[in-house]
């Protein structure tokens, strides 16, 4: 009988332990969620690389994360690549990221479709830093004393099958507002699209 106790204190110990340890690394990764990002790297596909910090002295740095084999990631191509044409001149820096999703069906581009510069993130840092888990998904970021403070986290717009009938281009406003210095003015939006694999 006292060897069952001990048995089932050492259990009760380590399972304690292990949730003690998963809460504090939740904790921690929601306080990046929600906080500042001081930094992080990326491959290009030549393998160079990217920093965050490169772009400190940009108004804001918009991450999106993508994937070819994405129906939600190729209806946004056309819209994401108007956006970061029209705020690149305003200070805009637009970083596009191809994450590996829950399908396995090879992503291509069809004939007349805008093809996005993206980046590779192949330890899935970026994503789990920022805390997104679909494409196509944003993040806005806005470089502040500590780093870079998160403004925005979400869906692109509230219509991914038809640009023509969005109502609500909660990205847009978001970045229209960090520019004129105002508060984000919306609140993060659930983002409809694929999975990312972890």
């Amino acid at each position: 009988m006292p060897y069952l106790n001990a048995m089932s204190f050492r259990r009760i110990s380590t399972i304690a332990a292990v949730a003690l340890l998963s809460g504090t690394l939740a904790m921690g990764v929601a306080r990046a969620q929600t906080g500042t990002v001081t930094d992080f790297t990326l491959k290009t596909a030549a393998n160079a690389d990217v920093s965050l910090k490169s772009y400190a002295g940009n108004k804001a740095v918009v991450v999106v994360f993508l994937n070819p084999a994405c129906a939600f990631s190729r209806l946004y191509q056309e819209r994401l690549a108007s956006l970061s044409n029209n705020y690149r001149s305003r200070g805009v820096e637009f970083l596009f990221i191809n994450v590996p999703i829950n399908l396995d069906a090879p992503g291509t581009a069809a004939p007349g479709e805008v093809e996005l510069p993206t980046l590779t993130d192949a330890s899935q840092q970026v994503s789990n830093l920022l805390g997104v888990s679909k494409t196509a998904e944003a993040v806005v970021l806005q470089p502040s004393a500590g780093g870079f403070a998160i403004r925005y986290r979400g869906a692109i717009d509230d219509n991914p099958q038809m640009a023509g009938s969005v109502q609500q281009p909660y990205l847009k406003q978001v970045l229209d507002n960090v520019l004129a210095g105002r508060p984000a003015g919306v609140a993060d939006k659930r983002a409809a699209g694929c999975l990312i694999k972890r």
